[in-house]
């Protein structure tokens, strides 16, 4: 059974930093495309960033230059590096896994999720 765990958020000033990790477990993790998302109140789940098998990464506008994702294959486990945040950052983060691609940064296309970790940047 495919598990997604996120970790690392928290509260921050604006131009504050988090490091968010998303632990998988349950199936073979460097077969899957990986991604990050939010979902702030009354808003619309938005694809952040994603990284592919062969480790291409895509990004979001909104976050490029501030954001990286990354993963350690021996650990299992998926990163978000915030830099630079902003209190129109604040959302949940959730992770989330695709088996059959592509490696997009479209949720419906994503199997496999995991609860979600709060992050909020005030200014």
């Amino acid at each position: 059974q495919v598990q997604l765990v996120e970790s690392g958020g928290g509260s921050v000033q604006s131009g504050g930093s988090l490091r968010l990790s998303c632990a998988a477990s349950g199936y073979i993790y460097s077969t899957y495309c990986m991604g990050w998302f939010r979902q702030a109140p009354g808003k619309e789940r938005e694809g952040v960033a994603a990284i592919d098998t062969d480790g291409t990464t895509s990004y979001a506008d909104s976050v490029k230059g501030r954001f990286t994702i990354s993963q350690d294959n021996a650990k299992n486990t998926l990163y978000l590096q915030m830099n630079s945040l902003k209190p129109e950052d604040t959302a949940m983060y959730y992770c989330a896994a695709d088996y059959f691609g592509p490696c997009s940064r479209i949720s419906d296309e994503y199997d496999y999720w995991g609860q979600g970790t709060q992050v909020t940047v005030s200014s």
